[in-house]
């Protein structure tokens, strides 16, 4: 038959490529191709492609074959199309490697994506490619800013968040991205030279302004590395102790134990025991409370001998006046003058999720003459004061980056950092005390309770944290009154695990990741679910409008990380856990029992689904691990001394104290002197990151030292280069320049966004957040803050409508 393709017939017309019967590895040329039997039967697809005359390399046919067969019936157009798609990979490397060639470090992949996509000819030359990256690079910078300068301050942004600023790009090669932006926004031969040396002048200066901040702080290092190791070594043993006291060294013994005598440093042994040495300074100004030391002695003999011993904690405040008095952190109760001269009482609401903990606090506050609720998140803050107005209150709102003041206005909704501890009112509430345990914000709570200053002090926790808050009470001399409350509808641990496709509307779905919670919503969208979702990186508004389509039906599941354990209540029928572990910043882990019951306790809605499920999925962990936490009783902290932290007011006093402007200094002392790890009552939190903060910008020439502790305590991702972009911005301020806010550019139709540019997103809102938190602070050099509100707002509504995209796109393909 003509045309046939069965071995061993001659097809009569045109001559036809040889088919081989072994694997592709020749090129495939109709037009060099002898006319030869066909040694077997071909596909469609290979008819076609071999019917397109095309010159196709033999590695290239399997692919080809595959793209062609989604083509079918394929013609010349369709192969030609194709092939293109096959190619453009290899496309994309060869741009990648001549970019670094030529040290462009601005060239991102996705420019070499966007690039490929638009050739359009089969066998480009390397001048046809560098032309596609040239515009798809144009195009890039253009969206960036409305201005050349703005534009490759952006770029350069993007280089120095990537690790890749100042430092990779030599001054040549800053020159050459100022070309190519120039070149973008139309400026090219002598219409470019102002621009060009405008911003040669202004990346000179900037370079040296670095290298001079760098050179400052590391000789600040030198010299308080300097100042401890002499500190250290003015140090003294044991044996010299009682002779500075004028005591017995059994006294001594005594004395160290309740925590009287500050042990300045621990040094341990081979045989288990520790070295105590002593700072001669702390010990002298010791010596005239011997006397009251040995007649408190004295009076706890005879408590002993009259009956049970006195609390150790309430010896230990009255005697403790006598020591640290440098920084006096082992008696922070103190710092808050106003909530000390109150006759304040304690009222511990406790109680699991769904209890009616706020609601309770709730009620007396609007009750009252004047007030604050404190939460732990902005988001919450917001419902306070959404909750204070439905009862007929107005408040205003204070948080980290906003302030919404109301005439007349006699409450306040703050978060916890934001306490206002110099305005007395008559009642304060401070929400989630367990927040106590924090190893981040613990002090912020430990602030709040001792510092709110408030006649009334209502304090709303988890079981757990009643062992802390009757420990600052007690610390600042507060009665305490305690209500226990139980859950309004019982929760219940499921016994079988749940399969993704047993899963109903009503349901939240945990998981701990970012990363999870997309793979989790993609595989329930592919399965036909409406799905909204809250994670961390979230700003508030669009955490609170993804909660409003679950909770309105526009979603059938919610898929969520722990955020969801506090505030945000939700109508929750289950609460199924995606995994039984996480990973807590250290190590990976298994949940713990509060955990699982703050997460899994928003599960059950009273008045709408009167029983809470708490599950776990199928090939997530056991049923019964769940049964066994939701079962625990509450547990103590391991350590249950509050944390407490600095405030500007010690940090003053240290560094006057030792004699220096460094803050890095004065942090350094702090976390090596002024509060010892024995002390009975308090722990010092974790200094790392503001430590690290103070090492880069303590060189910033035109800063104080109180105005770079406040850059210290912006709340920023280190993983994200967040110290590294703080300095950049406190070396505009200290030099009088206006510090520009972040911008996120050009974004993508929601619909078509991938999840890397949802990332970058969310990373530009958080770096928002922080430049929002500044400007409040520093006013004078955080200037546009109209425009960072704007941005802001626009990058809210762009990922609340990509999180809404509810078809299998980009984003979660």
């Amino acid at each position: 038959m003509a045309g046939s393709l069965s071995g061993g017939s001659r097809a009569a017309g045109p001559r036809r490529a040889r088919i081989l019967t072994t694997p592709y590895d020749v090129a495939y040329d109709p037009a060099a191709a002898p006319d030869l039997d066909l040694a077997r039967s071909v596909s469609p697809a290979e008819a076609a492609i071999l019917a397109s005359g095309l010159a196709v390399e033999a590695k290239e046919m399997p692919a080809l074959i595959r793209r062609v067969e989604r083509r079918m019936p394929a013609d010349a157009a369709a192969v030609r199309a194709a092939l293109i798609e096959v190619r453009r990979r290899g496309w994309i490397a060869r741009l990648s490697d001549l970019a670094n060639r030529a040290g462009r470090a601005w060239v991102r992949r996705a420019d070499c994506e966007t690039a490929a996509g638009t050739v359009t000819e089969i066998l480009p030359g390397e001048e046809a490619l560098l032309a596609a990256l040239d515009a798809a690079l144009a195009n890039r910078f253009r969206a960036l800013g409305p201005t050349p300068e703005a534009a490759l301050e952006a770029v350069v942004a993007e280089l120095t968040e990537a690790g890749q600023g100042a430092g990779a790009l030599s001054p040549d090669r800053h020159a050459q991205l100022a070309r190519e932006v120039a070149a973008a926004f139309g400026l090219a031969g002598d219409a470019s030279l102002p621009f060009l040396e405008e911003v040669g002048k202004q990346e000179t200066r900037r370079r040296r302004e670095v290298r001079e901040a760098e050179t400052a702080a590391r000789a600040k290092r030198r010299e308080e590395v300097a100042r401890l190791r002499a500190w250290e070594k003015s140090l003294v043993e044991f044996r010299e102790l009682p002779a500075l006291l004028g005591a017995g060294e059994r006294e001594a013994l005594r004395w160290i134990a309740a925590g009287l005598i500050p042990v300045a440093r621990r040094i341990p042994q081979r045989n288990g025991r520790e070295k105590w040495e002593f700072d001669p300074a702390d010990i002298a100004p010791l010596r005239a409370a011997v006397p009251q030391w040995r007649e408190a002695d004295k009076a706890a003999v005879e408590v002993r001998k009259r009956g049970p011993e006195a609390p150790a904690l309430r010896m230990g405040k009255g005697a403790v006046a006598a020591i640290a008095r440098i920084a006096a952190l082992d008696r922070y109760a103190g710092h808050f003058a106003t909530a000390r001269a109150l006759n304040r009482r304690i009222t511990l609401v406790t109680g699991p999720t769904n209890s009616g903990k706020s609601h309770t606090a709730l009620d007396a506050l609007a009750k009252a003459e004047n007030g604050m609720a404190l939460a732990p998140l902005r988001l919450l803050a917001h419902e306070f004061r959404e909750a204070l107005a439905s009862r007929g209150v107005p408040a205003s709102l204070s948080t980290g980056e906003e302030r919404i003041p109301v005439p007349g206005a006699r409450h306040l909704a703050a978060t916890v950092e934001m306490c206002p501890f110099h305005l007395p009112v008559d009642v304060a509430v401070v929400d989630e005390a367990q927040m106590l345990a924090d190893r981040d914000r613990g002090a912020a709570w430990t602030a709040a309770i001792m510092g709110a200053p408030a006649r009334e002090v209502y304090v709303l926790g988890a079981p757990e944290s009643a062992t802390q808050v009757r420990r600052i009470a007690a610390l600042c001399g507060d009665p305490v009154e305690e209500v226990s409350l139980q859950r309004k509808s019982p929760l219940v641990a499921a016994k079988a695990p749940v399969g993704m496709g047993d899963l109903k509307t009503g349901d939240a779905l945990v998981a701990f990741s970012r990363r999870d919670v997309l793979d989790l919503r993609a595989e329930l969208v592919r399965r036909g679910k409406r799905v909204a979702v809250v994670y961390g990186a979230l700003s508030p508004e669009v955490r609170r409008a993804e909660a409003a389509r679950f909770r309105e039906g526009e979603a059938d599941i919610l898929v969520a990380t722990d955020a969801i354990g506090m505030g945000l209540n939700l109508p929750i029928r289950r609460v199924i856990f995606s995994t039984l572990r996480k990973f807590d910043g250290e190590e990976r882990r298994e949940l713990n029992a509060q955990e699982v019951k703050q997460i899994g306790g928003r599960a059950g809605r009273y008045g709408k689904f009167e029983e809470g499920v708490v599950a776990v999925l199928a090939g997530g962990g056991s049923p019964e691990f769940i049964r066994m936490m939701m079962e625990a009783p509450p547990l103590p902290p391991g350590d249950p001394r509050p944390l407490v932290q600095p405030d500007a007011d010690i940090v003053a006093n240290v560094a006057q104290e030792i004699g220096t402007d460094s803050l890095f200094g004065v942090l350094a002392r702090i976390k090596r002197a002024v509060l010892r790890p024995d002390d009975p009552n308090y722990r010092l939190a974790d200094l790392t990151q503001a430590m690290a903060v103070a090492s880069a910008i303590d060189g910033v020439a035109g800063l104080e030292l109180l105005q770079r502790w406040t850059y210290a305590l912006c709340p920023v991702d280190e993983r994200d280069n967040g110290v590294a972009r703080l300095a950049r911005w406190a070396i505009e301020h200290g030099a009088g320049r206006g510090v520009q806010p972040p911008n996120a550019g050009r974004l993508p139709p929601p619909e078509k966004a991938s999840r890397d540019e949802l990332e970058r997103a969310e990373k530009t809102h958080k770096r928002l957040v922080a430049w929002r938190w500044l400007a409040l602070r520093f006013p004078q050099a955080y200037v546009a803050r109209e425009e960072a509100m704007a941005e802001t707002e626009r990058l809210d509504r762009w990922i609340e409508d990509v999180l809404r995209q509810q078809r299998r796109a980009k984003l979660v393909a």
